[in-house]
């Protein structure tokens, strides 16, 4: 999957593998207008918190590449508009406004130079935000693997791979970091109703890179644990409190319990780009709720009554005392805390 990026900047254009498309074609897309930027978010063409936040950046970038560099003036208007756009797009992933951000202090710090300069500068930036999630997710499957038992079966949920971050992933890099050193790793994947992005994707990335995959529905997960046929858990994160709580994929807040019953690990992993800490616990991380046809159909094909009530939160809440170890750039907190995940913060 190394060749193959969910994001990336080619000839003034941004390039996005279209998610929705997988597993059954492999369209690449070039947009060249922030707007299409905002659709492919909405749309989840762009999925999975870090790969959002690279999107977004270079989202940025299209706003104002082909602006007038005489008026300073309607630069900066357009360059705010597009960042409360795009943060307007999903409001549960941290990495979404942790890269907005970056990309409005990258042109506050070269606003006295001309234009062009700026546009090149804030260009820079975004691709240093990919390269640097690349680099991070790198070191989270380096020291996340130490986790994993030389042979072992994980089971994973959503899509934590390669086509949710820049590259390698955080949940899946952590399975490829293990097997880069020789251990013996199969892998679970459960289906991740209701958009199917465990079934759709992550078996994708793993056939792809000839990793031992099995598919289970999400109801199995219990039973194949009883079983014995799952040695460890490890999830992604789309946000992740002061405290330590982990906003991920709704399921994974059941496969929590279902874990610490069963006495199985349960690992996050995720970049610092997904902690904040201006919120003291998950009570309080925004959880999307998205539209009921994704419920109501698969696909195309309509699988409830079209008048059928559906709730349809996108995310959960996975409390810290549910979690074995959080693992990011910085190493490994077992049992997080406030007190220890503070420490990477500073």
């Amino acid at each position: 999957m190394d060749d193959l990026q969910a994001v990336s900047w080619l000839d003034g254009k941004v390039r996005l593998l279209d998610q929705t498309k997988l597993p059954e074609e492999l369209i690449l897309l070039e947009i060249s207008d922030y707007r299409h930027i905002i659709t492919s978010i909405n749309n989840l063409t762009v999925r999975g918190a870090p790969a959002i936040g690279i999107a977004a950046a270079f989202g940025v970038v299209l706003a104002i590449w082909g602006a007038d560099e005489s008026d300073r003036a309607d630069f900066l208007r357009n360059v705010n508009k597009a960042i409360d756009e795009l943060k307007a797009t999903r409001p549960t992933a941290k990495n979404l406004f942790w890269a907005l951000e970056k990309m409005r202090t990258a042109m506050s710090k070269n606003l006295n130079r001309p234009l062009r300069q700026v546009k090149e500068a804030m260009l820079n930036e975004a691709k240093a935000i990919l390269q640097d999630d690349i680099e991070r997710c790198r070191k989270i499957g380096d020291f996340g693997q130490e986790l994993l038992p030389f042979r072992c079966t994980v089971l994973t949920h959503c899509n934590a791979g390669a086509l949710a971050t820049g590259g390698h992933g955080t949940a899946l890099g952590i399975v490829r970091s293990a097997i880069d050193k020789g251990k013996k790793i199969k892998v679970f994947v459960d289906e991740t109703r209701p958009l199917l992005q465990g079934a759709r994707l992550t078996t994708f990335e793993l056939t792809e890179d000839d990793i031992d995959v099995t598919l289970i529905t999400d109801n199995t997960a219990a039973y194949a644990m009883k079983k014995g046929l799952i040695d460890v858990v490890v999830v992604g994160a789309d946000r992740i409190a002061r405290n330590g709580d982990v906003a991920n994929k709704i399921g994974t807040y059941g496969l929590s319990i279902l874990a610490k019953e069963h006495k199985i690990p349960f690992i996050v992993a995720a970049p610092l780009s997904t902690f904040d800490p201006d919120l003291a616990s998950g009570a309080d991380i925004p959880i999307e709720e998205r539209d009921g046809d994704e419920v109501r159909r698969i696909g195309s094909l309509q699988i409830a009554p079209e008048e059928v009530a559906v709730y349809n939160p996108a995310f959960d809440i996975t409390p810290h005392n549910f979690i074995s170890a959080i693992v990011s750039e910085k190493g490994i907190a077992r049992f997080p805390t406030e007190e220890k995940l503070s420490e990477w913060l500073k």
